[in-house]
């Protein structure tokens, strides 16, 4: 898999960010904009949450202005890291925030995305930055941005009744940032005394490798040398398994993930060893 950076290294039409970025993160904020523009009632729940399509939408305006601040170089903290202390400061962002109103939130949403692509536009891509989870290059940010979006964006589809706007394409740039988080976000007790070599690929596109030494997480874009387990799993299914929204053993029953090598029984195992923030 030496080669499966270079669809997300290539500069796009701003000379700073990977191609399609850029517009992956705009289209993904005016989709979810469009979505909320259709509700009538952002009081109601969403699936599998305890927030109402309101606090979600407001949650999402919150964190694309978070990140557009990081992005431009303000110093803005959000939890240590750890899922409880994102999901607290999550709260209490939440509750200094009162608006749940559907067309600000959706004009709100679009309005950080592109504050994130200006300050890329005016600071480029040198450099790291603080962020929720740790050091990150402004690249990874935008991959996170583009990550975030898409996993409530996918919470507030699924709220309204309305298609996702997940593809492969999109799942493709999310890759900067899962390389980068995955290792930040293991399970200890998941992976106590592990010793691993995952090759995970893309149906129809790039993946990366995850390698566990005694428990110790390495995640890279090359493949490790006699993979011990390779997963082949379709591109929309890896996203929504990464963050928590889909369950492996249906997709597996699909057809949606396969496995082989010389341990395959390890790939049940492998969605175990991540805890999603």
């Amino acid at each position: 898999m030496g080669s499966s950076v270079e669809s997300v290294t290539g500069q796009d039409v701003r000379g700073t960010l990977p191609d399609g970025l850029a517009d992956a993160i705009r289209n993904t904020a005016e989709d979810i904009a469009a979505l909320l523009r259709g509700v009538a009632d952002t009081g109601a729940p969403v699936p599998r949450s305890e927030w109402t399509i309101g606090e979600a939408a407001a949650h999402l305006a919150q964190a694309n202005e978070l990140m557009a601040d990081i992005a431009a170089g303000s110093e803005r903290s959000h939890g240590d890291g750890t899922p409880q202390s994102l999901a607290e400061a999550n709260e209490r962002a939440l509750a200094e925030f009162a608006e749940r109103g559907a067309e600000p939130l959706a004009e709100m949403i679009v309005a950080q995305a592109e504050a994130y692509l200006t300050a890329m536009d005016q600071g480029g891509t040198d450099g790291t930055v603080h962020t929720p989870l740790g050091a990150m290059s402004r690249v990874e940010l935008g991959s996170y941005l583009l990550t975030h979006m898409l996993g409530h964006g996918y919470d507030l589809a699924r709220a309204a009744g309305r298609p996702h706007m997940i593809d492969a394409a999109r799942v493709e740039l999310t890759l900067p940032f899962m390389i980068t988080a995955m290792p930040r976000v293991t399970n200890p007790a998941a992976t106590a005394g592990l010793n691993a070599r995952y090759r995970v690929r893309m149906r129809g596109g790039t993946g990366f490798g995850a390698t566990f030494t005694d428990g110790a997480a390495v995640v890279s874009s090359e493949a490790p040398s006699r993979p011990d387990c390779t997963i082949l799993i379709e591109p929309v299914t890896f996203l929504l398994m990464a963050l928590g929204r889909c369950e492996q053993w249906g997709a597996i029953a699909r057809g949606r993930v396969l496995a082989w090598g010389r341990k395959p029984w390890l790939a049940p195992r492998f969605p175990t060893l991540f805890t999603a923030p």
